[in-house]
């Protein structure tokens, strides 16, 4: 379990910071960028909760949890010095996600058009914690390019953003409150 003992360490006022096998990098590194990310979209996730219970609320408890996961599996290079035993996401956990989004997607009318974020305060986060996740797998994937990755971490991502989206509609009144994408709408 961790333990914090001290907040501040100093460790980092010379822009650098460890990694999970004790490794040093710099804080503007690819992998700090893509577990930073995560950390962020795990951020907006506890703003959605603000508008959430029951179900979608657990739901988003253990994604919370799950993207702390994934921050630890990010932070700890598969070829370092700790890489065995490290924490690392599951392909249990990526066909969890895809479990539910079926579920939540089930019930929701086909869509017409794109869909803007809006609607619902729950949805408007729903959505901003979409484009963050978005933006964690694309830095995941940059990483990839030049170290190795778990690929459940990518897939984790990718199915993350989606499951993000079908629960926006789910709090959009099932989908009935959709602000949708009227193209060319404001064209003189």
């Amino acid at each position: 379990m961790v333990k914090l003992t001290k907040i501040y360490t100093r460790g980092g006022d010379g822009g650098e910071t460890s990694l999970g096998d004790g490794s040093r990098r710099r804080k503007d590194d690819v992998r700090v960028a893509a577990y930073g990310t995560v950390d962020e979209a795990n951020s907006v996730i506890g703003l959605v909760r603000l508008h959430t219970d029951g179900d979608v609320d657990r739901l988003l408890s253990r994604i919370q949890n799950d993207l702390f996961d994934l921050g630890a599996d990010l932070c700890t290079p598969e070829d370092g010095r700790k890489a065995e035993g490290a924490l690392r996401i599951t392909d249990g956990q990526v066909e969890r996600l895809e479990t539910e989004i079926d579920a939540f997607n089930e019930p929701l009318a086909d869509l017409t058009s794109f869909i803007l974020p809006g609607g619902s305060p729950a949805a408007a986060y729903l959505h901003l914690a979409r484009t963050v996740a978005r933006r964690a797998e694309r830095d995941t994937i940059e990483l990839s390019r030049t170290e190795t990755v778990n690929p459940a971490a990518v897939k984790y991502l990718n199915r993350l953003s989606d499951l993000l989206f079908v629960l926006s509609r789910h709090c959009n009144d099932g989908g009935k409150a959709d602000v949708l994408w009227v193209p060319g709408a404001n064209r003189p």
